[in-house]
């Protein structure tokens, strides 16, 4: 095969790194355990693996498409550069203030997240810019200076810049960044008007000293990680996989790394809708469970739905409004503490509890024999008969049936009296509720019936827990694609290079004004397609514009997508009709005799996706023969039952299996209860569905 052919996709997990090497139709993957210290370590084993197995060299890789957890684990382990904030004059405290919102109304003892920098590391300056952006009151270079000596004395190592309405005039805070480059040429600099040029200043001051925060981490790691790769003979082009879905280049990750945050999952999100399509599915439900988290995400009509914030670092078990809101472009999903790694303990009321803390790789599950004494999931999951302790990661990691029971006896069933069978199937029981829950809220929030949706379910852990969530959630169909132990990797290599460049422009729409539109739009444009065409040079691009609307009075916006000529010709009637639409989708109902708002301006810039095909529907199923039998614990059932055990690589396409029956393959584990049954479709996906009477 020639050198042209081969691309890498990495992704780095809170337990696992997963690392998948394609070349036209053959794809080798491989999963390592995460190296924290240094992650780049385990890319490096990762890739000399792969490379193994395909029989090439380092050197003839020419891509590299990367995610990475380690922006989003600085964050919440506060691991970031000492960072300074500069802001307006009597703001200084808008990050600890946050918006003034309880997200738990009735708990007396709520305590409020610490933000991310003290308050003595939060410096103002005198200068006002109105919300039309006119300067009020002009910024004098000397205040600069004299605060700039101050910084230096202090030693920060990055400094995060935001002034009130810059996302309209930034000029003052390029003042500060020309004033900084002289005064603390070994400091990093992020600006608000750069890094999240939009209203709301608690969102915007907040992912600005983010981004500043994990800037000088991230720089070292990517600076680290290159020249490792150079070292084992990779000289080929580095890409780094977006929150948006997309691919950016080495510097732009560099220069905006809270972009990075979420960026796992994303590539998660791009290889299920790339799955959607071609089964031409449009309403899908991906389920992504891995070692630390599971992911949910509604994808309609092949495309993952979006929004322009979310949080991390949720303090109250991954509660809406408990964690640090990051305002960029983001594939809008629900993130909770449930993987393979997350540890149960009993609450004091004497009830299970699972996650968000998590095992990890070190120390990694009970039955993993390094060490960890508290049980986890795949401790539960091996004990109720799901995995085999003898090929879990393909051999590569022995599983300890004794220890996981020491460790569900010793945490859970001495406190509850249960036996560890027991024990596991409470803990199973929980992890999977928690799951299903945070997918019924999810779909609440959007307006949408599960029932009506079919599920794709990837992740090292997935596919041991997605038959079981459909029965909770009333889902009929669930399709596990080949590879979906490293489906996060393989969604890297199918996403585009892609940019969203958004800006907020306050107008009514009974004052639109198609000038200020149109070169808003031509203005957005340019940007998005220049990050984009720093990734490449050539490649076709397509534009999509959205903007951000509310009824006059409302607190909050919901988005509108236009097309090309919507965008370039606005019309105030045409804006209205789409306006309304979406939001008698959304809530049942117009508001009739309030004007309406744009608040947010965005164009996405995007290379082509390549063109799938659709998956052929079978002509023939036959009833697969199995030789292999084990116990297994069926939850529908309450008890132990025979299931029969194939290995996915003995399986063609027509294949049926009823459960209970267990599919096993190097990355992952296929749990078949009784209720369902399973045919290998033509492209190597396993679809379930419910057994109807």
């Amino acid at each position: 095969m020639t050198r042209s052919n081969w691309r890498l996709g990495v992704d780095i997990g809170g337990t696992f790194t997963d690392v998948v090497l394609e070349g036209n139709t053959e794809i080798f993957s491989i999963k390592v355990l995460t190296t924290y210290d240094a992650p780049e370590n385990a890319i490096l084993d990762g890739l000399a693996q792969v490379c193994g197995k395909a029989d090439i060299n380092a050197g003839d890789i020419t891509q590299i498409i990367h995610g990475t957890t380690l922006a989003t684990n600085a964050l919440i382990e506060r691991r970031g550069a000492k960072t300074a904030l500069i802001t307006t004059e009597g703001f200084r405290d808008v990050i600890e203030m946050r918006t003034e919102s309880r997200f738990e109304q009735y708990d007396l003892n709520l305590t409020l997240p610490e933000p991310l920098l003290p308050r003595q590391r939060r410096y103002t300056v005198r200068e006002r810019v109105g919300a039309d952006g006119d300067v009020l009151l002009p910024l004098r270079r000397t205040d600069i200076e004299n605060l700039a000596d101050e910084l230096a004395v202090a030693g920060y190592d990055s400094v995060a810049v935001g002034f009130l309405h810059s996302y309209l005039n930034p000029a003052h805070e390029r003042l500060v960044r020309d004033v900084l480059s002289q005064k603390l040429p070994n400091a990093m600099v992020s600006l608000s008007s750069d890094v999240s040029p939009q209203m709301r200043e608690y969102e915007r001051f907040n992912t600005t000293i983010a981004n500043a925060y994990i800037k000088p981490l991230m720089k070292s790691y990517l600076d680290r990680l290159a020249e490792r790769l150079e070292g084992a003979g990779t000289t080929c082009p580095i890409f780094l996989m977006h929150s948006g879905g997309g691919i950016i280049s080495l510097a732009s990750a560099a220069e905006f790394p809270v972009r990075l945050v979420e960026s796992g999952p994303a590539g998660g999100a791009v290889f299920a809708a790339t799955l959607a399509a071609q089964y031409g599915l449009n309403k899908v439900l991906s389920f992504d469970m891995g070692g630390t988290t599971a992911k949910i995400c509604l994808i309609k009509n092949k495309t993952p739905k979006t929004a322009r914030v979310f949080e991390v670092a949720r303090s109250y078990r991954f509660k809406k409004g408990s964690g640090m809101p990051i305002s960029i472009p983001v594939i809008d999903m629900v993130e909770i503490g449930a993987g393979g790694g997350s540890l149960a303990h009993v609450d004091p009321l004497g009830q299970i509890r699972v996650g968000p803390e998590s095992a990890g790789s070190e120390p990694a599950p009970a039955c993993y024999g390094r060490g960890g004494t508290r049980p986890a999931v795949t401790d539960a999951d091996l004990i109720l008969g799901k995995l085999d302790p003898d090929s879990f990661a393909g051999g590569a990691i022995r599983l300890s049936i004794a220890d996981a029971k020491t460790a569900l006896i010793g945490t859970l069933g001495q406190s509850l009296d249960m036996d560890a069978v027991t024990a596991a199937f409470g803990l199973a029981e929980v992890v999977d509720e928690n799951m299903a829950n945070a997918a019924r809220v999810h779909a609440v929030e959007n307006g949408e019936d599960l029932a009506k949706y079919t599920m794709i379910a990837f992740g090292g852990a997935a596919p041991l827990h997605a038959a079981r969530l459909c029965e909770k959630l009333g889902i009929t169909r669930c399709l596990i694609p080949k590879g979906a132990g490293v489906g996060s990797a393989i969604g890297f290599l199918r996403a585009p290079f892609s940019f969203e460049a958004n800006r907020s422009v306050y107008m009514r729409l009974s004052d639109l004004s198609p000038e200020t539109v149109q070169d808003l739009f031509t203005e957005l444009e340019a940007e998005a397609t220049g990050f984009v065409r720093s990734c490449d040079a050539t490649a076709p691009i397509k534009a999509e514009h959205k903007i951000y609307m509310r009824y006059v009075g409302q607190g909050w916006e919901i988005p509108v997508s236009l097309t090309a000529a919507q965008a370039a010709h606005p019309d105030a009637e045409t804006y209205l009709k789409l306006f309304e639409a979406d939001y008698t989708r959304l809530f049942g109902r117009v508001v009739d005799g309030l004007d309406i708002e744009i608040t947010v301006w965005s164009v996405n810039a995007a290379t082509p996706t390549a063109t799938v095909t659709l998956v052929k529907p079978l002509t023939e199923v036959t009833s697969a023969k199995s030789a292999d039998h084990r116990q297994m614990f069926d939850a529908a059932l309450g008890n132990m039952t025979t299931a029969r055990v194939t290995a996915r690589s003995g399986l063609v396409p027509g294949d049926r299996i009823c459960g209970p029956a267990i599919i096993t393959e190097d990355e992952t584990t296929i749990i078949i209860p009784s209720s369902r049954r399973a045919t290998v479709q033509n492209d190597g996906t396993v679809d379930i569905e419910r057994v109807t009477a």
